[in-house]
C-alpha cells in the first residue's frame, strides 16, 4: 500500500489540479486509511476520528469516503465493506485486490489485460461494464506456512 506522506501530497496536488477541495477531514480520513495495511471499515474510521474531532459523525465519514472514492484516492473492498488507499491515484485504471484472510493485508494489482479481457467479453454479450471489483482471498507470503511447518 502507498506510503501516507507521499499519498497525501499527491492527493493535494491532484485535488488542486482538478479544482476540488481537499478539506482537513478528507485529508485525515485518507491519512488514517493509508496508515492501515489492510481494509479499514467506516465505523473504525469514525472511532478514530471521534477522539480527534468531537463533531465526527457517520455522515461526515461517509461523505469523505464518497469524495475520496470519486477522486480515485480510495477503493472499497466490497467483500469486507472496508476501504483502502489507492496505490496509484495519479491515473484511472482497473484494479484487483489480493486480500490475506489471516492478517488482513491488502495488495492492489493493476492487471490491465484482465480488465480489458473482461470488458471485451462483456461487450460481446451486449453488456457495458461500469465497475469491476475483483478480490482474491487467500494467504499472503508472511502468513503462508512453509513446507516444514505444514508437515
Amino acid at each position: 500500500m502507498p506510503h501516507a506522506p507521499n499519498l497525501l501530497e499527491q492527493a493535494e496536488h491532484q485535488c488542486q489540479a482538478r479544482g476540488v477541495r481537499f478539506t482537513p477531514m478528507r485529508r485525515r480520513v485518507l491519512e488514517l486509511i493509508a496508515e492501515n495495511g489492510g481494509g479499514l471499515k467506516a465505523y473504525d474510521l469514525l472511532d478514530q476520528l471521534s477522539t480527534e474531532h468531537a463533531a465526527a459523525r457517520p455522515p461526515t465519514v461517509y461523505r469523505a469516503l464518497e469524495f475520496l472514492i470519486g477522486q480515485g484516492l480510495v477503493h472499497r473492498i466490497e467483500s469486507q465493506n472496508a476501504y483502502v488507499a489507492c496505490a496509484c491515484p495519479e491515473h484511472a485504471h482497473g484494479f484487483q485486490f489480493l486480500i490475506c484472510r489471516l492478517c488482513g493485508h491488502v495488495e492492489e494489482l493493476h492487471l490491465d489485460d484482465v480488465t480489458r479481457k473482461l470488458s471485451k467479453h462483456a461487450a460481446s454479450q451486449g453488456f457495458r461494464v461500469e465497475r469491476q471489483t475483483i478480490e482474491l482471498l487467500g494467504l499472503c507470503e508472511a502468513c503462508t506456512p512453509t513446507t516444514s511447518e505444514s508437515l
